[in-house]
């Protein structure tokens, strides 16, 4: 697979362009991203369906720039796929050869059940491990899955859209005839129980962005956000009663303002119906990432291999020099917590934490050796995008800010408390990173190390000379009732 590909998806609200950037066999990051609101069904559903000259006019010179962009970063593939804005266009044929014709360009017109596997395949390989239904509302077409075991299930694309029922009911007024025609497609929905929802597309995103500052989220990270089906429930009801300008104070944007009410009605009657869920979650991602996907695992079905995520790697890929010492600190980290957790009742869903924090502490110097820990907090916070929680994400983060020395500080944890564990849990795992990286001062080609722990002391034998080391240990803030002894 070429190293720089860029994936375009034409749908009906906006035209969308990602391009990434490959690592490492199955790691890869977003270096660029691009849309532009083309609306291409722009007044289609009153013609016939027929796409207008107008609307496919800003869409081709949409993708005429898409294409200038790839090209500056060398892009060696390019996936474009479209959806129910081409699909149900009877005249979409014109415009699929003027593009062909004067761009160059290939188009993949999907139908509904492939756009909502692409989603689901994002969902099941980018956000953290859950049985879902996922939700994917578009401008002409909203797309269900299951996720079940960790595999896409029960696809099914229904003709509800946000532009689609503007158009058709809402112009008009029409709240309860919008109502009425959603219900009546959502009776085709399979009604599999499941306690969570994830929400793919731009009016999901919306409402999460929105509720995110309204309760002012301390986290700025949209990708993977979890929040209840009240809150969500309780924002919609403040959203189909405001104005332009209450929207504004809901914080939604003013591109959205003609068709968040739609895609809102769509959320709320679905959630009416399924009363079994309970948390909802948002993906930052969705049928573009899982075209980019299908072709990257095509040969894994559709999946990365087991305990490999793509984030963790392209971090250690792009700023880790020395990879061994990272994969010692890794092992003299999940030592002491093997040893120790117990006797301190932190419990061992920590560990994966834990270790992945003494794996990735190191990259912050790869930015500069000042202030390397700062660097690596803000790198993992930031960059340690998919697969894990906010609450994994802002412990693995928290660990290596402060993995030299001191313990976490209050000021830390009074702004992020409700998505971090207990303090004390926290300190614990803080100084299990900071030990290990002391204790690998004297940087080993080899580790040589051995632990045991017996009345709340750590015992560390070696045959090296450890004389930095042991300096570095004198210098730690350890925590209460705990003690480390070189033997």
């Amino acid at each position: 697979m070429a190293k720089i590909t860029a994936v375009i998806d034409i749908g009906s609200n906006s035209a969308r362009m990602v391009i990434y950037e490959k690592t490492s066999r199955f790691a890869f990051h977003l270096i660029h991203e691009v849309k532009s609101r083309v609306r291409l069904p722009e007044n289609a559903y009153q013609n016939g369906g027929n796409l207008q000259n107008q609307a496919m006019q800003r869409t081709y010179d949409a993708l005429e720039n898409f294409l200038h962009i790839a090209a500056s970063y060398k892009a060696r593939k390019i996936l474009c796929v479209a959806t129910s804005a081409l699909r149900d266009a009877p005249n979409k044929n014109e415009f699929l050869s003027q593009v062909k014709n004067g761009l160059g360009l290939n188009i993949k017109v999907i139908d509904g059940q492939k756009e909502a596997h692409y989603g689901a395949i994002a969902c099941c390989n980018l956000l953290p491990k859950s049985d879902a239904l996922t939700i994917d509302i578009g401008g002409g077409s909203t797309e269900f899955s299951y996720i079940i075991d960790g595999k896409v299930t029960n696809t099914l694309s229904l003709e509800l859209g946000t532009v689609r029922l503007k158009e058709l009911y809402f112009d008009k007024g029409d709240i309860e005839g919008a109502r009425d025609y959603i219900n009546k497609e959502l009776d085709k929905l399979n009604d599999i129980p499941t306690s969570s929802l994830m929400g793919i597309g731009g009016t999901f995103r919306a409402l999460s962005n929105a509720i995110m500052k309204d309760i002012k989220y301390p986290l700025s990270k949209l990708h993977a956000f979890e929040f209840s089906t009240k809150t969500m429930s309780i924002f919609i009801d403040k959203v189909m009663d405001a104005n332009e300008k209450g929207l504004r104070r809901l914080y939604i944007k003013a591109d959205r303002y003609d068709v968040i009410k739609p895609g809102s009605l769509i959320i709320s009657e679905l959630l009416k119906r399924k009363s079994d869920i309970s948390k909802l979650i948002t993906s930052g991602v969705g049928v573009r990432e899982g075209v980019y996907l299908s072709d990257l695992l095509r040969h894994q079905k559709e999946l990365f291999p087991v305990n490999f995520n793509p984030s963790v790697r392209y971090l250690l890929d792009s700023y880790i020099t020395d990879a061994n010492h990272s994969n010692q600190m890794a092992k003299v980290a999940r030592e002491i917590f093997e040893l120790t957790a117990s006797t301190y009742n932190i419990d061992e869903k920590y560990k994966r934490d834990l270790v992945i924090a003494a794996k990735l502490s190191p990259i912050g110097s790869m930015l500069h050796n000042y202030s390397s820990n700062q660097h690596s907090y803000y790198l993992i916070q930031t960059a340690l995008e998919y697969g894990f929680t906010h609450k994994e994400i802002m412990l693995i983060a928290t660990l290596t800010k402060f993995a030299k020395r001191r313990a976490p500080s209050s000021a830390h944890f009074d702004e992020y408390k409700n998505i971090l564990p207990d303090e004390t849990i926290a300190e614990f795992l803080s100084f299990i990173i900071s030990l290990s990286s002391a204790l690998l001062t004297h940087r080993p080609r080899n580790l040589s190390y051995e632990f045991s722990f017996d009345k709340n002391c750590l015992h560390v034998s070696t045959q090296e000379n450890i004389y930095l080391v042991k300096e570095s240990v004198k210098n730690l803030q350890f925590p209460k009732g705990i003690k480390v002894e070189f033997i």
